[in-house]
């Protein structure tokens, strides 16, 4: 389980665009001025954004990109399942067969592990980072399930 760039960048650019005035329009030149991301690999990662639906684009004079809905609506997990990030700590990916085709000793552990990062990924929206930014602090984020052993 790793967090590539791919999914760290596209967080970054969200948030980049999130900070601008709502409906304003923004080039991925001037995210990648702003945020030092290869504007390449920005094209790359704004496809898959505007195929999950999570920003707009508008081609010619005076187009660019916008949120596709508000801030406090897009969630970090999103973002990162939007680019093909796989944030699963266990091998097997679920399966069940994580050791010679039965489940390992420590896949309890690892399961929960996963679904703890996906939960907490999925209840931190933009709008959030953006308030924790401001008041400089960090995002307040109360978890449901609580995982017992």
């Amino acid at each position: 389980m790793k967090l590539t760039s791919r999914g760290r960048y596209a967080v970054t650019a969200m948030l980049d665009m999130a900070l601008q005035p709502e409906g304003e329009r923004v080039t991925l030149n001037e995210i990648s001025r702003r945020q030092g991301i290869s504007l390449s690999y920005l094209e790359q990662i704004f496809a898959k954004l505007r195929k999950a639906g999570l920003v707009s684009s508008l081609r010619g004079p005076g187009g660019g990109y916008t949120l596709a809905r508000p801030a406090d609506e897009i969630t970090v997990a999103q973002i990162i399942h939007a680019v093909d990030e796989v944030l699963d700590a266990r091998y097997c990916g679920g399966g069940r067969d994580c050791h010679n085709g039965q489940e390992c000793l420590s896949h309890q552990l690892w399961n929960d592990l996963s679904e703890r990062i996906e939960s907490y990924l999925d209840s931190i929206t933009l709008q959030q980072l953006l308030d924790a930014r401001q008041l400089g602090g960090p995002v307040e984020v109360t978890f449901s399930r609580e995982v017992a052993y």
